[in-house]
C-alpha cells in the first residue's frame, strides 16, 4: 500500500454573512483547497486548509506550490502511521505548517481506512460522545450582536465569542460584551476576543469595565507578554489564539499565567499529528482546549471533532462547527450541530467525502 497520486482543488467559500473582526479583518469569501492522497489498492485519503486574510504567516495561493515542493516526498508513503513521514516532510520542507497539515490529514485519513477505524480511535480513543459548540458573532453594533445571541442561545448554543475591536472604540466593546452577557443570561460562556486587534491599554479599559461580569477575554493583543499583562491588569481569564502555534509558545504562555484556555488549530501547528503532541502538553499544564482550525468546510471540521472527542475529560472547553458558516458544503453529509453541540462523524478515517460537484476540476494532479 503506497500513495501513487495526489490531487489538489480550490474551493471559494463564501461566509452567510460578511464577518467582520479588529484591525479592518474581514472574512467573506476566501479560498479552501482540499487534497486527496491516491494508494495503489484505491484508497483515497482527504484533507483540507483554509488560511484566511490578514490572520497568520499562511496564504491560500502558497497551498498549491507547497504541496507541489513536497509531492516527490509525499508520492510512495506507506501510510500506516503518520508521524515518521511527517518528520520526513519537516526535515525536507521547513515551516509551511498550514501547508503540511492538509497533508497530515489526508495521511491520517487513509491510516483510517486501512485500519478500519475512525480518527478518535487512532488519536487516543474517544472521550465524548458528542461536544459543545461555540458560537462565533461578528463585531458590529452591540445590539444586532446581543440579537444574535439570543438567536444561538434558542438552538441550544450556550458558549458565544464575541468579536471585538473592529471600531477600536474600547467603550463600544465594553458595550458588547455587556449586551450579550445580558441577553445569554447567568451560566453560558462569553468571551470577547479581539484577534490580536487591541493595545494594552484599550484592552484593559475594556477588561476593567466588566470586571464585574462572568467574562473571558480572548487573544487581546499581538504579544503573549501583552495578553498576560492584561490579564493581569484586569482579573479575567484568558484565552490564547494566535499566539498558540508551537510546544514552545504554550509553555511561555503558562509560565506568563495567560493560558487558563486556548485554541488549538490544525493548520497553525501543522496537523492532527503536532495537535495530538499539544493537546497532551495543554493537558499537563491545566488549560482547556477549543479544538479547530482557522477556517473551512467539512473535511476540516471532521478531522477536528475527531481531535475533539478524543480529548481527556475536562481538558476540552469547545468545538468549532467550521462549515456551518460558509458556503457551499464540501461534504453534505458531514456532521451538523444539534441543541448546541456535534458529534465526530462515524466511518473509517475521517468518516466524510466531499461531494466532487462541489470541488470541480483540480488544480492539481501529479502521479
Amino acid at each position: 500500500m503506497k500513495i501513487k497520486k495526489l490531487s489538489l482543488w480550490s474551493v471559494a467559500l463564501t461566509s452567510h454573512e460578511t464577518y467582520y473582526m479588529a484591525e479592518g479583518k474581514t472574512c467573506a469569501t476566501v479560498e479552501s483547497h482540499v487534497l486527496c492522497l491516491e494508494t495503489d489498492n484505491g484508497f483515497r485519503g482527504w484533507g483540507e486548509v483554509c488560511p484566511i486574510p490578514h490572520y497568520l504567516p499562511a496564504f491560500a495561493k502558497g497551498v498549491p506550490s507547497a504541496v507541489a515542493e513536497m509531492a516527490p516526498e509525499i508520492l510512495g508513503i506507506t501510510p500506516l502511521g503518520v508521524d515518521a513521514p511527517m518528520r520526513k516532510l519537516d526535515g525536507f520542507l521547513v515551516g509551511h505548517a498550514h501547508a503540511k497539515s492538509i497533508v497530515d490529514m489526508a495521511l491520517w485519513d487513509l491510516f483510517g481506512k486501512a485500519v478500519d477505524l475512525p480518527l478518535y480511535a487512532l488519536l487516543g480513543g474517544r472521550t465524548h460522545r458528542d461536544m459543545p459548540i461555540y458560537h462565533s458573532i461578528t463585531c458590529v453594533d452591540p445590539d444586532d450582536m446581543a440579537r444574535m445571541a439570543k438567536e444561538a442561545y434558542a438552538t441550544g448554543i450556550r458558549q458565544f465569542q464575541v468579536k471585538l475591536g473592529a471600531d477600536a472604540d474600547w467603550q463600544t466593546d465594553a458595550e458588547r460584551l455587556i449586551k450579550v452577557r445580558d441577553a445569554v443570561g447567568p451560566g453560558p460562556l462569553v468571551y470577547g476576543d479581539w484577534n490580536c486587534g487591541a493595545t494594552k491599554l484599550q484592552a484593559t479599559r475594556t477588561g476593567r469595565a466588566v470586571q464585574h461580569l462572568d467574562v473571558m477575554l480572548e487573544q487581546p493583543c499581538k504579544t503573549l507578554e501583552d495578553c498576560a499583562a492584561v490579564r493581569l491588569a484586569t482579573g479575567l481569564p484568558m484565552k490564547i489564539d494566535e499566539c498558540a502555534y508551537d510546544q514552545a509558545s504554550l509553555m511561555r504562555a503558562a509560565e506568563l499565567g495567560c493560558l487558563d484556555a486556548v485554541a488549538l488549530k490544525l493548520s497553525k501547528f501543522g496537523g492532527l499529528s503536532a495537535m495530538r503532541r499539544a493537546r497532551d502538553l495543554t493537558v499537563h499544564l491545566g488549560a482547556e482546549i477549543c479544538a479547530e482550525c482557522t477556517w473551512g468546510s467539512d473535511i476540516v471540521m471532521a478531522a477536528s471533532l475527531h481531535f475533539a472527542a478524543s480529548t481527556p475529560q475536562g481538558a476540552l472547553l469547545n468545538v468549532c462547527d467550521l462549515s456551518h458558516y460558509v458556503a457551499p458544503r464540501i461534504g453534505p453529509m458531514a456532521p451538523v450541530r444539534k441543541d448546541g453541540r456535534i458529534a465526530p462523524p462515524e466511518g473509517a478515517g475521517l468518516g466524510v467525502e466531499p461531494d466532487m460537484s462541489v470541488l470541480g476540476q483540480p488544480i492539481l494532479e501529479i502521479s
